[in-house]
């Protein structure tokens, strides 16, 4: 007679991966807090967080002079990776998100759009790509 599996390995292997992944949701937060933070005491307006669509979402949008901001958010160990992390696929569905915002809010569709990335490489060290890229 053989024994039956021992499954205590694939469900601690579970457990980790859960507490990574809640460990990196809050990670995420963090940055999009101290991203929003920056965003203001820079002399922006944040008009959402979390802007979340069918088509896409933005994790933050912010106004200063006439130009509106779809800001990605990303934490990483370094700007490198935090870099790499945007993807083309990504890029589009922000795009599209924000066309679905801009066509909510009218009043917004007079200024200019630019896509902006936010690089958190630690707990205070945050860098801003202004007009990162272009749909």
């Amino acid at each position: 007679m053989s024994k039956p599996p021992d499954r205590s390995g694939r469900k601690a292997r579970r457990k980790t991966g859960r507490k990574a992944r809640q460990q990196a949701q809050r990670r995420g937060r963090w940055a999009e807090t101290l991203s929003a933070l920056y965003l203001r005491l820079t002399g922006h307006r944040v008009l959402a967080r979390n802007y979340k669509t069918p088509v896409g979402e933005i994790d933050l949008i912010a106004k200063r002079a006439g130009v509106v901001s779809f800001i990605e958010v990303k934490a990483r160990a370094n700007i490198a990776q935090a870099c790499d992390a945007i993807t083309a696929k990504q890029r589009a569905r922000i795009q599209r998100a924000a066309e679905l915002f801009l066509i909510q809010n009218p009043s917004l569709q007079r200024c200019d759009v630019r896509f902006d990335v936010c690089l958190v490489t630690s707990r205070l060290r945050l860098r801003l790509l202004r007009d990162a890229w272009r749909p």
